[in-house]
């Protein structure tokens, strides 16, 4: 099928579910460490607390790929699995900062997360279905501008709570979760579903180009032992770009995890040198590490706008190793900071990563998969983010305890070594769009 160039509003349409699903991992990221933390957990407790986030990803996201590759409906292929996100993970977002105990919270974290991945899967698989190859860069771009802007805010939300209209001042000690972070998780879940709703009503989908050779792919493919098969296969036979691109993503992905892990309580104990977390100045730096948050997120908005004409001047691999590099010296530089302020600084690097990181591997593989498998491929993709998120929830809790003290600065100073071994694994990856310089000079088009 050849597909029509879209116009920026079209795929600003059609990408903006994106900021509505940014506000449900934003909140999480900049606040479920603390809430746990609020709740009494310790810190070699909060990577296993955390294991909701890649295992309901594992679990998720390949199924939801499957089934969205074999539906078609009067609301189209990718738009019901939008919807049914979108409502679950709402009202999980406003349930989870009402959690009466440590363990309710980690449940609820288990349906928020599989809910966010019911929503976000098919988005990758959106842009393939919709774009032509020329203009998946700008695609996937866009996508990343709105998960930056998204992420903005909600890191930002309990600060701006506590600034701006001054609620939740003071900690309200271990056991309670203070009344920003509560508002700040009832506003996302208002955001999720609104975004989401608005490229549901502007975005229309192609339907199969042959409806018969659909039904009966849809057909041979039915049940749960259906859909492994085809899961197993697609493994079986996955492009040589996308083995290339899994080892990229399992390092990046270790060190995004240490990140989001202690950032913001390595902010509260490192640098603003709270005793414990019934102290104000523990809820004052875990607040700085949602500004933080907020700063690479924005970072990653702006940054965004310039991706598709650096990738097109130095090439998707090249731009994609530099930021990597970017947001390894990001975080290498927390090692040696101790003022809040500068901070800003390091964040700015690992802005700029992530904007590479949202985007590139997924413009890259998207041209090398087949059109027909486009969703359990992208379902796929995601076991190279969980399988080693997975890992570290399982094991660093251990390395935390026996090799790192509990130093939370420790912890983000390795992230920052995994993106530099992420950065060096990206040369070896065949970028298929490389050897077509017809279509790579329409990137930036």
């Amino acid at each position: 099928m050849n597909k029509p160039h879209l116009g920026f509003w079209q795929i600003w349409n059609m990408s903006f579910g994106f900021l509505g699903i940014q506000f449900g991992w934003g909140l999480q990221m900049a606040n479920m460490s603390a809430i746990y933390e609020y709740l009494g957990a310790r810190p070699e407790q909060i990577p296993m607390l955390w294991l909701a986030a890649p295992l309901t990803g594992l679990l998720v996201q390949p199924v939801i790929g499957s089934m969205s590759d074999r539906t078609w409906g009067w609301l189209g292929r990718r738009r019901p699995y939008f919807l049914v996100g979108a409502l679950l993970s709402s009202a999980a977002l406003v349930l989870m900062p009402n959690a009466p105990s440590l363990w309710i919270a980690a449940g609820l974290l288990w349906v928020l997360d599989a809910s966010i991945n019911v929503s976000m899967e098919p988005f990758r698989a959106f842009v393939a279905d919709l774009l032509p190859e020329e203009q998946r860069t700008r695609g996937f771009g866009m996508q990343s501008l709105f998960i930056g802007l998204g992420a903005v805010v909600a890191s930002a939300l309990p600060w701006i709570m506590t600034n701006f209209f001054g609620v939740g001042i003071g900690s309200g000690g271990v056991g309670t979760i203070p009344l920003n972070v509560r508002l700040s998780f009832y506003v996302g879940a208002a955001a999720f579903l609104g975004a989401v709703l608005w490229t549901i009503l502007t975005t229309t989908e192609y339907p199969p180009e042959d409806m018969a050779a659909f039904q009966a792919m849809k057909a041979s493919k039915v049940g749960i032992m259906g859909g492994a098969a085809e899961i197993k296969d697609a493994v079986l036979r996955m492009p040589d770009t996308m083995r290339r691109l899994a080892w990229v993503q399992v390092c990046t992905w270790f060190g995004l995890f240490c990140m989001w892990l202690y950032f913001p309580v390595a902010v509260a104990h490192n640098v603003f040198g709270a005793p414990d977390e019934s102290s104000p100045l523990y809820q004052s730096g875990v607040e700085w590490g949602g500004i933080c948050f907020a700063t690479y997120s924005a970072v990653c908005f702006v940054f965004s706008f310039a991706l598709p004409g650096l990738a097109a001047a130095l090439g998707r691999r090249t731009t994609h190793s530099l930021c990597l590099l970017c947001g390894a010296a990001g975080l290498l530089s927390v090692a040696v900071i101790h003022d809040k302020y500068l901070l800003l600084l390091s964040m700015t690097g690992v802005g700029i990563a992530w904007a590479s990181i949202l985007s590139m591997p997924y413009a890259i593989l998207a041209g090398a998969l087949p059109p027909a498998r486009t969703g359990v491929y992208m379902g796929i993709f995601n076991f190279f983010i969980v399988i080693p998120e997975i890992l570290a929830s399982l094991g660093f809790g251990w390395v935390m305890a026996h090799l790192l003290g509990n130093n939370r600065l420790a912890a983000v100073v390795a992230g920052g070594l995994f993106l530099a071994l992420a950065a060096l694994l990206m040369q070896r990856v065949r970028d298929p769009l490389a050897t077509r310089p017809a279509v790579a000079t329409a990137v930036a088009a």
